[in-house]
């Protein structure tokens, strides 16, 4: 029998090193059109000074918001954000598992030793000494897999990959978390001037019932009349009920998110139209968003890694060899350890060969299969995900300032109308219906206007989030990789 020495199987194990079972990887084609759609819905103005036509990863959130108060709400978010922080943990747990599988592909040397102490009945043994003792040190490798077929290193790929997914998801959640406080603090600053318009409303119905009582009492009024303007003012101060209930709230929400309280030395903020916020960002081709967005390259690394799993399970049917060896000294005395002739080593190479299984690993390559199939649905539902969203906010971008345009229309000619309709009251040339019903109509107009002031700002926010926006501070910042923990930020310039 061929006696194999420790070196030759080193070196053929280095030669084998290059062997892998795992398929030759091809992205999946881009399951979408070429271009973002075109038409009325989707046309916008001209660039604004300043842009540079750049896209929205390189233009940092702090020259994409223009308000003090945002900045320093992002500021405490990116520090204090739970889902953040739970992000960040999942990153380091990822490693760590990586660093687990990646020490499969090198021997585990442990030192040892030993000592023993054993009685042999005097019958048993050919020597008069009934009690032997055995001293013992040495290093040792347990079970080191020779990978041969690539199973190892097929695992240590599947588990980089989902490392590597991993902090895409964290670098998708801070670029979301920057969004998500822009959106609710601008649904706060909504509900700020509906409240406004509430109080005003209020004020107005209370002036309306004034009137209405006062005509009553001399007779120059109905009580239908007194009792419609009453209506009045109850529903509205229903409605500023209503309305100071949801501006609580939306703070409450917007503490979630920032993951603190909000300190009292908070920059002023400003109004919805007072708000800067960067409106012609350029959208691209729909193929950059495959290294815009992190979710969809969070999505193509768990496709890599389902990849990689079908190597390890295509190498689950080949023979698996393992060396276990050990080197030391032993001796029955203690100080006989280091003494010439004292050296022991013993090496033992294991194959394994499958043979019956019951069918084990041929279902455990089918899994891997499939599930490298459902990656690439997921990878393509990301793309068709990130395109809608995209395409999206391009229409909605393109509609709302003529939105708004018709809707400041419609709310001045419901004011005037309100306006006639208190003076033919006044006068007793119409009935305080007509002024019941100009006074709601208005009171929509208002809230609708403000309604949707807000939410072309969102839409701005959600597309800069949609288009890759809100990983960098400033513009003109090299990125950080994405799974590099969170840097302080710096303070507003």
């Amino acid at each position: 029998m061929r006696k194999f020495s420790l070196p030759w199987v080193l070196a053929l194990a280095a030669s084998a090193a290059g062997c892998s079972f795992a398929p030759d990887y091809q992205r999946p084609a881009l399951p979408v059109a070429a271009s973002f759609p075109a038409g009325e819905a989707y046309r916008y103005g001209e660039p604004s000074p300043g842009t540079q036509n750049q896209p929205a990863p390189d233009i940092g959130w702090r020259d994409f918001f223009g308000d003090p108060r945002l900045h320093k709400l992002i500021e405490l978010a990116l520090a204090n954000n739970r889902d953040l922080q739970v992000s960040a943990l999942r990153v380091q747990e990822a490693a760590a598992q990586y660093r687990i599988v990646r020490a499969g592909l090198f021997p585990t040397v442990d030192a040892n030793a030993s000592r023993s102490r054993t009685r042999t009945p005097l019958d048993l043994t050919s020597s008069s000494q009934a009690i032997s003792n055995v001293y013992s040190v040495g290093l040792g490798a347990a079970a080191w897999e020779l990978d041969f077929w690539g199973r190892v290193r097929s695992l240590k790929s599947q588990a980089l990959a989902q490392y590597l997914a991993t902090a895409q998801a964290r670098k998708a959640a801070e670029i979301s978390l920057v969004s998500q406080v822009a959106d609710q603090y601008l649904a706060m600053l909504a509900y700020d001037e509906q409240l406004e318009v509430t109080r005003k409303t209020l004020a107005t119905a209370q002036s309306s019932y004034k009137l209405a009582k006062l005509q009553f009492d001399v007779g120059a009024g109905s009580e239908l009349d007194l009792r419609e303007a009453q209506g009045v003012v109850e529903q509205a101060e229903a409605n500023l009920s209503v309305q100071t209930r949801l501006r609580a709230q939306a703070e409450n929400a917007l503490v979630l998110v920032v993951g603190s309280a909000l300190p009292d030395d908070l920059p002023a903020p400003l109004g919805l139209d007072d708000q800067s916020i960067l409106a012609d960002i350029p959208a691209g081709l729909p193929s950059d968003l495959l290294t815009r967005r992190p979710d969809i390259i969070q999505a193509e690394e768990t496709l890599l890694a389902a990849n990689a799993n079908i190597g390890a399970a295509r190498a689950a049917f080949f023979p698996k060899i393992s060396l276990t060896g050990q080197f030391g000294t032993a001796s029955p005395t203690l100080d006989g350890l280091f003494k010439s002739g004292s050296a022991a080593w013993s090496f033992t190479p294991q194959i394994s060969l499958p043979i019956f299984d019951a069918g084990s690993n041929l279902a455990n390559l089918d899994i891997a299969h499939l599930e490298k199939n459902v990656a690439i649905a997921q990878y393509e539902k990301a793309i068709q995900t990130a395109f809608r969203e995209v395409s999206d906010g391009l229409a909605a971008r393109g509609t709302y300032d003529s939105q708004i345009d018709a809707q400041k229309r419609f709310a001045a000619s419901q004011q005037r109308r309100l306006d006639l309709s208190n003076l033919l009251y006044k006068n007793g040339a119409a009935s305080y219906l007509t002024v019941l019903t100009a006074q709601n109509d208005l009171y929509a107009a208002q809230q609708a206007l403000i309604t949707a002031r807000m939410q072309r700002l969102t839409n701005l926010v959600d597309l800069y989030q949609y288009l890759g926006g809100g990983w960098i501070e400033h513009t003109g910042d090299t990125p950080r990789p994405a799974d590099a923990p969170a840097r302080p930020v710096a303070a507003t310039h």
